[in-house]
């Protein structure tokens, strides 16, 4: 791995900041690091404040949805709410559905089949919606390039609003409303909403014109705060005030489908990458092995005993998920290998049994052995569906766009993508990806890069400094833990693998220099066990987040290891 150096603050910034504040030198520069300059910000920051939001009026269309909607329940129209079947569509429909239905009877959900219907607003959903007599859609997460579709609606009577956060193409479809912060004519103050946040602030229009006060939807934040983990949308501005308040929610009064989940992992308090890590993967397996409409019922579950119902079945999915795409993974690592592809600046593969549902997380895994933009295809009716990923630094997106002759359709964001293509042009495709990516990225983008924000001595580790990190939470895009460097570390002699087939390296860190064994430091590296021997026996340089291990009721500080390296050979 690269280790950049985060470039430090002038001492001059560094010394008012921390007068200011009252806080030490190393907290000033990392707040000074994050465009913290001033006491305002620093409130801010740590204390974010739901009068922060934005008035969701200023979001483009945002009267206009407004005005459709309070039409619709005058004139006792039939709502659909319409979302993707990952977890930023599901929390989404959940969200404004259980909002709307808290008020009006005469509303639905749909979600698309991932595997007959495909990513966004469908035809079948929208002939769904003329059977059954629904005049208004609303389709989250998804939309904005739904511009035949929503055109095909209109011809039956059906109007719809959008909600999305995708990037729109040239031209907008011919909808009532169209919620989206990245549209080139939005002034809105904050475009980094993921689709869920869209739908909040759909929400927050409509409860503005009832009397109510954001505190009287804070309730539906938890289910914002997961899309904004799964999303891996930054967790800066209104996303860091919705996920700080949507985790309390979480913590403190969690809806019975979270309460069901929470319940079978016995953990008491989660983080934002708990969510991520334990509740996003739940949610998202339904779609992934049986369908979304599973996790929406999850969610809007208010009694606790149907809500463990639901989870159980989650659950299974989930497990059924995780073996899948294990197996799934060696598979497409072997084709790699098989083909003598190991070398290139892309990883493409294909097999017509893969299942649709779990490609993004194999596509994800690949990237783990071979860092660089992945693409995994299976067969999807008459056509090749494929989910794309890539690292740090690269646009995905853009490179897709290159290739666009190739491609029947794709959409995504600069980091994971979507897309279909004809079976014959599969490797045209290949081949276009691979020139376009080698044409286009920077060559040391392929090892991966760990940003430093600051070298560190061992004695500076204490529980004072881990209380004050842990209010830079919530953690994310935008606003990572902080990660650190530590020079001329020993272990005291005891290291040793743990897990599986020995894959983590435990040990026990002290400065060689400036201190003695009995001011060790417990570490422990995910995946690092390949290490040992080199701890063993050298001096080492680290880099690491600080964690806090609980163990029987004790709490004890440990560096949570990232990458090792011996003394004096890593290059900035």
């Amino acid at each position: 791995m690269r280790w950049t150096i985060k470039p430090k603050p002038e001492q001059a910034q560094i010394d008012a900041l921390s007068s200011i504040l009252k806080v030490e030198d190393l907290v000033a520069q990392l707040l000074l690091q994050r465009g913290i300059t001033n006491y305002e910000d620093a409130k801010r920051f740590f204390r974010p404040q739901l009068s922060d939001l934005h008035d969701p009026f200023l979001m483009k269309d945002m009267d206009k949805a407004v005005e459709r909607i309070d039409k619709a329940i005058a004139n006792q129209e039939n709502i659909l709410i319409f979302g993707d079947y990952d977890v930023d569509g599901t929390t989404a429909v959940a969200l404004v559905s259980s909002y709307l239905e808290s008020s009006y009877p005469n509303v639905a959900t749909y979600i698309p089949d991932r595997y007959n219907e495909g990513y966004g607003v469908s035809y079948q959903g929208i002939d769904f919606a003329e059977d059954n007599g629904f005049s208004l859609i609303i389709a989250l997460d998804c939309g904005v390039k739904a511009i035949d579709k929503v055109k095909y609606a209109r011809e039956k009577g059906i109007d719809f609003i959008i909600c999305d956060h995708h990037r729109p193409g040239n031209s907008l479809p011919d909808a009532v409303a169209v919620l989206d912060p990245k549209r080139t004519d939005c002034s809105y103050p904050y475009d980094e909403l993921c689709g869920c946040g869209v739908g909040f602030k759909l929400i927050q229009a409509l409860g503005s014109k009832k009397g109510e006060t954001i505190e009287d939807l804070v309730p539906y934040l938890d289910l914002v705060a997961t899309a904004i983990g799964a999303d891996i949308v930054p967790i800066t501005g209104e996303n860091r005030v919705m996920a700080y308040w949507g985790l309390q929610v979480i913590n403190q009064e969690p809806r019975a489908g979270f309460k069901a989940i929470i319940n079978q992992i016995k953990k008491q308090v989660l983080t934002i990458t708990d969510v991520v890590f334990i509740i996003a993967p739940r949610i998202n397996a339904a779609g992934r092995m049986e369908h979304g409409q599973h996790a929406v019922n999850l969610l809007k579950e208010t009694d606790l005993e149907r809500a463990e119902f639901f989870a159980a079945e989650i659950e299974k999915y989930n497990t059924d998920r995780r073996n899948l795409d294990q197996i799934i993974a060696q598979e497409a690592l072997l084709q790699i290998q098989e083909n003598k592809e190991e070398e290139g600046f892309t990883s493409v593969v294909y097999n017509e049994t893969w299942h649709k549902g779990v490609i993004g997380i194999v596509a994800s895994r690949l990237i783990e052995t071979y860092y660089r933009p992945t693409l995994v295809f299976t067969k999807s009716g008459n056509k090749l569906a494929a989910s794309a990923r890539s690292i740090k630094g690269f646009d995905v997106y853009e490179a897709l766009e290159g290739c666009s002759d190739t491609i029947e359709q794709f959409g995504g964001h600069m980091y994971a993508a979507g897309l279909t293509l004809l079976e014959e042009n599969y490797e045209a495709f290949k081949s276009k990806f691979e020139e376009v990516v080698a044409k286009t990225m920077d060559p040391n983008l392929m090892s991966p890069e760990i940003m430093v924000d600051a070298i560190i001595g061992i004695d500076q580790i204490t529980p004072k400094l881990m209380r004050i990190i842990k209010q830079f939470a919530p953690f994310g895009p935008g606003n990572m833990a902080p990660i650190f460097m530590a020079e001329n570390l020993r272990d005291t002699g005891y290291a040793k693998v743990v897990g599986q087939e020995g894959k983590h390296l435990k040990c026990k860190l002290f400065d060689k220099n400036n201190g003695s064994k009995r001011s060790a430091i417990d570490a422990i590296g995910f995946n690092l066990g390949k290490y040992l021997p080199t701890i063993l026996d050298k001096t080492v340089s680290a880099v690491f987040t600080l964690d806090e291990n609980e163990w029987q009721g004790n709490i004890a500080l440990q560096m949570k290891l990232k990458d090792l390296k011996e003394h004096d050979s890593y290059q900035f």
